[in-house]
């Protein structure tokens, strides 16, 4: 599905960056088992997955989500760890001690697994997140699917190439993750009363399709800013019914 960027030489006029320019998948690393570290795409929607992410059944303060973040999945192996580009954990305090960040998530001290884990395809780890690499050993880690499969039995496991905007949607059927036949690019989650689907719309200034929740009527859930947008637009539909200009009041 991805292949490296082959070398391109510059032009005159000079050819976009986008046709020419390397890419951290097209290098290799100093540390050959480093897949390369996310890319800004890997940032942002992790962010809106996280702004939107409400649940009717949970407090905020009691709902953790987090995007490249480590768990630490067995005690007898401290070290091992796998780091989604997003996962969510419900009914456990989304700070340490109500006060402090989470600096990771051990499992052996939180006993309480991911609900949902999302992982974004990129040109290093498409074959473990879809779950076609062996582990090599029983002395050597588990792989990623392993681990959310047999392990933190995680009940959706979501995959988005956004390259092809292609939504995969895992359950668990008998301990198995089989896929979803998804007839559109969403899906409902009953255990937790919240959608996942596609939205196209803009985030820190980039227009594509988007993963985002939405509520049980199939509404978009709005991130705080959104929310505060719409108050001042009802605040000023408000004040110009009753005869006032609100770009007066701004400018006072």
């Amino acid at each position: 599905m991805f292949s490296a960027k082959p070398y391109v030489e510059q032009t005159d006029p000079p050819r976009s960056p986008r046709e020419t320019l390397p890419t951290m998948y097209d290098l290799p690393s100093e540390d050959p088992n480093e897949p390369g570290l996310p890319d800004e795409y890997h940032y942002l929607q992790p962010q809106l997955l996280s702004a939107t992410f409400r649940l009717s059944d949970y407090a905020a303060d009691q709902i953790f989500t987090a995007g490249d973040l480590n768990i630490y999945y067995d005690v007898r192996h401290p070290l091992w760890h796998k780091r989604p580009d997003w996962f969510a954990v419900v009914g456990v305090p989304r700070l340490y001690d109500q006060q402090d960040l989470r600096l990771s998530y051990v499992m052996w001290q939180e006993g309480v697994s991911p609900s949902v884990v999302v992982e974004l395809l990129s040109p290093g780890t498409e074959a473990e997140d879809l779950g076609r690499t062996e582990r090599e050993t029983d002395s050597r880690p588990p792989t990623k699917w392993q681990v959310y499969e047999q392990i933190l039995r995680v009940p959706y496991y979501v995959v988005f190439n956004r390259y092809t905007d292609e939504l995969q949607v895992f359950t668990l059927v008998s301990g198995q993750y089989e896929a979803l036949d998804l007839s559109e690019p969403r899906i409902w989650m009953p255990s937790l009363k919240i959608g996942l689907g596609l939205w196209q719309g803009e985030q820190r200034g980039i227009t594509r399709q988007w993963l985002r929740w939405y509520d049980a009527e199939g509404n978009w859930i709005p991130t705080e800013a959104e929310q505060a947008q719409r108050r001042a637009e009802r605040l000023a539909e408000r004040l110009r019914s009753l005869g006032i200009d609100p770009d007066a009041i701004d400018e006072l």
